[in-house]
């Protein structure tokens, strides 16, 4: 195998200084300067990461990305620059950049994202003969700039490695896992790089609306099919026709409801909520869930049937506490994405931050990983981030580690009376403080369920059971 290739499309002497470090890491670094040469480069050389600035004369990053969604296996775009702004960085991204970073290129950063070397390996296992004959390779599926998977223990590489196998067939596929572990993830993954990459992929969480809402959403309806049905409405199954429907939570849909899934799984086809016209479609099924679905079998929760019609290729994710080295690899990237998404500089890890990251049980898993790492760059100020700024508990504030208050302001705060009584109460049970955080993430999402979960950390389920406590005693939830 041949060393593995680095594109840089800059003026060479803002790149050249990550050269030396490149090559001690086994890497080679290629140099353009328009379109036409680094189209010409990936063509001969065929890097595995690309480096490019958002415009150069006679080169525009626009163009390039949309020559990378238009040629299979065109290797991963990153956008960097001096200065930059989230709503560019987000720009770029939507038109398929693998991110966008602001300056300075370290080999910190670099490393976190290039892609595995299996992959090239198999590029370039093909026989010589058809190399040299220049053969064209049959197209693949590519990647979705957005959905790439990080990480490189051998429990997440063993899952990655069957995602890849099956990703372009139409079996069914259940993700399993705790709640946070990356399962809309994988799920998407397998989407994009599926033949069905450039259809809709539809993602309904079948734990957050009622059986009859619910059947509406997947199926439609038909106009007077109920009271409010004043208009025929498509279902999520008819808007992924073509493409991938994800069917989040799926242990939490009822068994009435369950019946008709199993028809659609099996025949393809279904009946509107209230109508008398069968409806086919051509849709590929994947399911998640957090619980112990054969467990919830056993017990009657979940038709048997259904479940062996799902279970065709089971994917089931290690929690994050599982996967070692994984721990510091996303909270880089997500580090790196965050501070680019805010116009900030690259931040540092201390080293006590990486132990106590490595420490660290992760209950919420990659999904908490990452908001722990927006709230450290957000503190953290011009770095180094620090545990400190992870604020895991009270015990951990401290005004004076996050940063410079104007005196004012602080005299101000310091002042200012608590703005209603519940306010004044500086300490209560944990359990009083728990239950005001709830119904405070479902004032602040306008009681939308799914969205006060992601707020809180903890999976729609869990939200509903602490909210059918709440009814119990009385409150109006």
């Amino acid at each position: 195998m041949t060393a593995r290739t680095v594109l840089f499309i800059a003026e060479p002497q803002s790149v050249t200084a990550i050269f030396p470090t490149l090559k001690e890491a086994g890497l080679q670094a290629g140099l353009a300067d328009n379109l036409a040469g680094a189209l010409g480069f990936i063509r001969k050389s065929r890097p595995c990461l690309v480096f490019c600035r958002p415009r150069l004369q006679g080169f525009d990053a626009a163009a390039l990305l949309e020559q990378a969604r238009a040629v299979p296996g065109f290797p991963p775009v990153v956008v960097f620059a001096a200065h930059g702004s989230a709503e560019e960085a987000t720009r770029f991204l939507e038109q398929g950049a693998r991110d966008f970073w602001l300056e300075p290129l370290v080999w910190e950063k670099i490393r976190v994202i290039l892609p595995a070397e299996d992959e090239l390996d198999e590029e370039e296992d093909a026989p010589a003969a058809s190399a040299q004959h220049h053969a064209p390779r049959p197209a693949a599926p590519v990647a979705h700039s957005k959905f790439q998977i990080i990480g490189r223990h051998e429990a997440v590489l063993r899952v990655l490695a069957l995602a890849k196998r099956v990703a372009r067939s139409k079996a069914t596929v259940l993700i399993s896992g705790e709640s946070g572990t990356g399962k809309e993830m994988f799920a998407r993954y397998l989407h994009y790089n599926s033949d069905r990459g450039g259809g809709p992929f539809i993602a309904i969480n079948c734990a957050a609306l009622p059986e009859h809402l619910l059947e509406s959403e997947l199926f439609g309806h038909e106009k007077g099919a109920f009271t409010g049905a004043i208009n025929r409405k498509l279902g999520k199954f008819e808007l992924a026709q073509g493409g991938t429907i994800l069917l989040d939570e799926i242990s939490e849909m009822d068994l009435g409801l369950q019946a008709k899934l199993l028809r659609v799984l099996q025949e393809s086809e279904f009946d509107r909520v209230g109508g008398v016209e069968t409806v086919k479609v051509d849709v590929r099924v994947l399911a998640t869930t957090n619980r112990d679905i054969e467990a919830s079998v056993a017990d009657g929760e979940f038709r048997q049937d259904l479940f062996y019609r799902l279970n065709v290729i089971p994917l089931k994710l290690p929690p994050l506490h599982e996967r070692g080295g994984d721990v510091l690899l996303l909270a880089e990237f997500f580090v790196a994405k965050f501070c680019a998404a805010y116009g900030l500089p690259r931040l540092p890890f201390a080293e006590e931050a990486r132990q106590w990251l490595l420490d660290y049980d992760w209950p919420g898993n990659v999904r908490e990983l990452q908001n722990l790492m927006e709230r450290a760059v957000l503190l953290a100020g011009d770095g180094p981030v620090s545990p400190r700024h992870f604020l895991m508990g009270d015990e951990d504030w401290d005004p004076d580690d996050i940063g410079e208050v104007d005196a004012g302001q602080r005299a101000v705060a310091e002042a200012a009376p608590p703005a209603t009584p519940e306010e004044a109460v500086s300490v209560m049970p944990i359990h009083e403080m728990e239950k005001r955080l709830i119904l405070q993430s479902l004032a602040e999402t306008t009681g939308n369920r799914t969205r006060a979960a992601e707020l809180l950390g903890i999976s729609v389920r869990t939200l509903r059971n602490k909210l059918n406590e709440y009814k119990k005693q009385g409150l109006d939830v």
